[in-house]
């Protein structure tokens, strides 16, 4: 139990890390190639346009949470 407590904070605070280090990952959809098949055609992946990356979602709630706060306090 203890291991499990001290698990958790330790990769919360290594994927932040990881966020804030390199905010964008290879695109889910595309697997980072870039291009999807439909119908038996090479396309540019609806999901990151062809460039390969998206913003991870730890990066994308921090940013949400910090234009919020922004807006709060203006």
């Amino acid at each position: 139990m203890l291991l499990a407590m001290t698990a958790l904070p330790a990769v919360l605070l290594a994927y932040a890390a990881l966020c804030w280090a390199r905010p964008f990952g290879p695109c889910r959809r595309c697997k980072g190639t870039g291009k999807t098949t439909r119908f038996r055609k090479e396309r540019p992946c609806p999901r990151c346009r062809g460039k390969r990356l998206r913003l991870r979602v730890g990066r994308r709630a921090h940013n949400a949470w910090r234009r919020a706060h922004e807006a709060g306090t203006r």
